[in-house]
């Protein structure tokens, strides 16, 4: 195995984690102007938006990092599907939505050539996957244009298997963070510790370097996690707050909400576990439902439930992602927030 490649140097060991759905290339260029290192998420970008954001970041010349999920997509189950649209009929009901009208379909594509061939004239810097990695011959794709490869470790055990596989950096995401579960050993639940206990046993476990991701939002986290031997954060919540993402309306209400301080793992809106504020689909479906289709087949059922409820401004059915920090969300500037968690920074 060749010795792992380093992180691009910026100015700032802050990286912005990829939100996507909340975010393009904007909150990206926002934070690499303050000297992190910004995130573009492809999950929820076609290929002529993602190739029009990837020129945007490619023409500012700073470092970025474009994120894909690597899930194995799963056989469509037809019973299970319907089963799950039979659920969710009295809530269409109520909101006046035929319940034969719900479509189906998997809402998000894992990395392929295909997304390769977009990518690679755009030569990222970095490139980092959610739920494992890669086949070796994409990941050899990509290793194959310069790109620095991190991927999210839920355990210990994920950690080792990253770096044997060709990682090189470890993102050790605890079990505070917003959005989804990056665990793919195993979908045990009961597996993926606290930050600040995976931090260390994993920074202790490889040779890789190793960033801390989860329930950091303030300058306070970031000392705390280099304390125990980071060598940079990923900050997702946080950033949702700021005027350069595109948190829905809905969204943002909930985050300066007092609803902000109770968050689920939750796999009603995606079919994986993710963590959110917990809404009343989780509380009447969830928040883990055994039912629900296999990620990412329960996505397409509940897009017609969440334009309607937000269309009246309720986020009743949205999936309104958020770590257990976000009651420390404030509305203030990407550049500003990225300095400010620096502070933790010149602290340590």
């Amino acid at each position: 195995m060749p010795d792992p490649r380093p992180l691009p140097r910026t100015a700032l060991p802050i990286l912005q984690a990829p939100m996507a759905g909340s975010q393009a290339a904007r909150l990206t260029l926002a934070v690499g102007e303050a000297g992190g290192l910004g995130a573009l998420p492809t999950a929820a970008l076609d290929p002529a938006r993602l190739a029009a954001e990837l020129a945007l970041l490619r023409d500012a010349g700073r470092p970025f990092n474009v994120n894909f999920f690597c899930h194995a997509p799963p056989a469509t189950d037809a019973a299970r599907e319907a089963a799950w649209h039979a659920r969710l009929a009295p809530l269409c009901a109520e909101l006046g939505i035929d319940p034969a009208t719900l479509p189906s379909g998997p809402g998000r594509q894992p990395f392929t050539h295909a997304l390769a061939d977009l990518v690679e004239p755009f030569a990222p810097p970095v490139v980092s996957f959610h739920f494992g990695l890669p086949a070796p011959d994409l990941l050899a794709r990509v290793k194959g244009w310069g790109a620095t490869v991190l991927s999210s470790a839920t355990t210990v055990d994920e950690a080792r298997w990253l770096e044997a596989h060709g990682a090189d950096a470890v993102i050790a995401q605890g079990l505070e963070a917003g959005g989804h579960r990056g665990h793919f050993l195993s979908d045990d639940l009961t597996r993926q510790p606290g930050l600040f206990a995976l931090l260390p046993a994993i920074v202790d476990a490889v040779r890789l370097p190793v960033i801390a991701a989860g329930g950091i939002a303030d300058a306070r986290g970031v000392q705390a996690a280099l304390a125990l031997g980071a060598t940079a954060v990923q900050v997702g919540t946080a950033y949702l707050a700021c005027p350069e993402a595109d948190t829905t309306a809905v969204h943002r209400a909930a985050l300066a909400s007092p609803a902000a301080a109770h968050t689920a793992l939750t796999n009603v809106f995606t079919g994986r576990p993710a963590r959110g504020i917990v809404n009343r689909a989780m509380r009447e479906l969830g928040p883990i439902a055994p039912d629900a289709p296999a990620f990412p087949l329960a996505t397409a059922a509940m897009g017609p439930l969440r334009a309607k409820a937000e269309a009246a401004g309720s986020g009743d059915f949205s999936p309104l992602w958020a770590g257990q920090s976000a009651a420390l969300c404030r509305a203030i500037g990407a550049a500003e927030l990225t300095r400010e968690l620096a502070a933790g920074c010149a602290a340590r």
